[in-house]
């Protein structure tokens, strides 16, 4: 062990923590985030304008598409879970990470190595072509044995562990770990089809028809679930506290969300399917179970919000907080609205429309996102060992700079989605078809301009929050009034 990988050693027993192999998923987050914002931002421009397609086959909405999810999903989001998850494993475990350098090495190129394989293989065409365009087979095979090998990293580090309570953040992520490895055996079983005298970068799939439908579904809600849910939950329930000072409102709740999110969670995906060929006893049940996440969702944001109980006042003074919080807000509006959309009788309306899409993008870029920027500003200058963030004004800024974009996002998204459910249902007094598609589409454009002006927002306030983490990491301080006084006083501070 090289005393460079190494941080946080005490005369007391402390172990010690790698927290380079943490630096550098911080570092990766951070970029492929902007890469992915910058993605997402560019095909909303295209909605608008098609034009901006450009007559490029690499540079169509429809390779754009799948490589903007990918790149938020699993490079910005996913370089964030496996970073903090190994900075939390370790600091509540007591114990260095399983594996060391060598296997956190392997984890974090490994995985970097994944996301180029998948958005090449994207621009260039070569997927499975389903519903989200999963990669090809030689990618599932190379993310498996990186997943494989972060399992054993992560749950290797729990069984050494010098503490014997496993604190339940790591439930959460291990929740996360573990699903998401069976979903993605599952929904990507491929032959390829060079064995069959075809091309070698082609395959076909296992499922046909209505199973793969309910398979694809069965993981695409789960991914949602288990990936988008229970991984940046085991990241609520540690930094959080953490950064309120707080303890946890009430463990007891933490452990009755962590069981009925994970048991409820698992069944809710046939909700995607209704009005289709699966059978509706699939449909009920899916409904049914999504309604019934209310409960552990919503008892899950409560407990994060009721963290603060004692701290409110932090709100004022402390925008990374504000982060975590609006985080946690936004979590709890997202999981009242899918439930919401499950019910038959709306998702009639909703389903196809931008309401699906406001909805997603309320929990992708409110939730996800905002926990994952809160986490960045929390890790930074722990791990680069400085005093404070460069800025926390700057921090301020991109918070609400960040929250306008997210309400211009899915505000129109919500109109713009409502408007279209409803004149696709509007009939005539003959019983016709009162407005065709392109009707439709020709009422949304004002909608999808505000959505894509929403998205340019917020990419702005991640290049303000790559600035800020750059300059705390090169430990420069800017001279500011704290936040949270009146003009009066920050006058006199400065």
């Amino acid at each position: 062990m090289s005393s460079a990988s190494l941080a946080n050693t005490a005369s007391s027993g402390t172990p010690e923590y790698y927290d380079d192999l943490i630096k550098k998923f911080v570092i990766a987050s951070a970029f492929w985030g902007l890469a992915g914002f910058l993605a997402g931002d560019l095909i909303a421009w295209q909605l608008a304008f098609p034009v901006l397609n450009m007559d490029l086959e690499w540079t169509t909405f429809g390779r754009l598409r799948p490589l903007h999810t990918s790149a938020v999903i699993f490079a910005f989001g996913g370089n964030i879970l496996l970073g903090s998850s190994f900075y939390v494993v370790q600091r509540t475990c007591r114990a260095s990470l399983f594996g060391g350098n060598g296997l956190g090495s392997f984890i974090f190129w490994g995985y970097q190595l994944f996301i180029v394989l998948a958005a090449t293989g994207y621009l260039l065409g070569i997927t499975q072509g389903k519903e989200y365009a999963e990669p090809e087979w030689y990618v599932d095979l190379w993310i498996t044995v990186v997943w494989v090998a972060y399992l054993i990293a992560f749950g290797g580090t729990i069984v050494r562990r010098k503490e014997p309570h496993i604190y339940v953040a790591n439930w959460f992520y291990l929740a996360f770990i573990i699903t998401i490895a069976v979903l993605h055996l599952g929904n990507n079983a491929s032959v390829p089809t060079v064995l069959f005298g075809g091309e070698m970068t082609k395959s076909y799939i296992v499922w046909a028809g209505v199973q793969d439908a309910m398979t694809q579904w069965w993981y695409g809600h789960n991914a949602v679930g288990f990936f988008l849910t229970a991984g940046f939950l085991g990241m609520m329930y540690y930094f959080v506290p953490k950064q309120a000072e707080r303890p946890v409102y009430s463990y007891r709740l933490s452990v009755i969300h962590f069981w009925a999110l994970t048991f409820l969670y698992i069944w809710a995906g046939p909700h995607h399917l209704h009005y289709t060929a699966l059978p509706d006893w699939v449909q009920t049940l899916g409904m049914t179970f999504s309604v019934m996440l209310w409960m552990p969702s919503w008892g899950g944001m409560i407990n994060g919000v009721m963290t603060l109980s004692g701290a409110w006042h932090k709100l004022r003074t402390d925008p990374v907080l504000r982060f975590m919080v609006a985080s946690v807000g936004f979590y709890g509006m997202s999981t009242f609205e899918g439930p919401l959309m499950s019910i038959k009788a709306v998702n009639s309306l909703s389903h196809y429309t931008d309401w699906t899409i406001g909805h997603v993008h309320a929990g992708a870029l409110g939730w996800n996102a905002l926990v994952s920027f809160g986490v960045l500003y929390f890790l930074v200058p722990k791990l680069w060992n400085r005093e404070r963030l460069y800025s926390l004004r700057l921090v301020n800024t991109h918070f609400w700079i960040s929250t306008i974009g997210i309400v211009l996002y899915i505000s129109s998204m919500w109109v713009s989605g409502i408007m279209q459910g409803l004149m696709w249902r509007t009939y005539d007094q003959l019983g016709f078809l009162q407005y065709s598609f392109i009707e439709t589409v020709e009422a949304m454009h004002p909608y999808y301009i505000i959505r894509a002006t929403g998205g340019l927002l917020f990419v702005l306030g991640a290049v303000l929050m790559i600035y800020n983490l750059w300059r705390t990491a090169r430990g420069d301080l800017r001279n500011e009034a704290p936040i949270g006084l009146d003009s009066q006083a920050a006058a006199a501070a400065e």
